[in-house]
């Protein structure tokens, strides 16, 4: 009754249920993914985990005249593409 990538269920009646057969060994607990054996990989994952968490964090410490720079930048980034030839 999990959803999506084993998340435990919102509902607390299946929530509970859930827990009984995990801790009663009727459900399998779901094995931890090993780390990539190419190291080129494995760093790229760790920097989009961490590109993630950096963008949010980035908006948190830049002051208003950054971020209406960044927003003006991007904004015609993207009008640039659409222009006609």
């Amino acid at each position: 009754m999990t959803i999506g990538k084993g998340k435990r269920p919102r509902d607390p009646n299946q929530l509970a249920k859930w827990i009984v057969d995990r801790s009663t060994g009727q459900i399998p607990e779901e094995p931890k993914a090993a780390p990539p054996t190419d190291l080129s990989a494995y760093m790229a994952a760790m920097g989009r985990k961490g590109g993630q968490i950096g963008g949010k964090r980035r908006l948190k410490t830049m002051t208003k005249e950054q971020r209406r720079k960044v927003a003006a930048k991007a904004a015609k980034t993207r009008w640039a593409k659409h222009v006609k030839k």
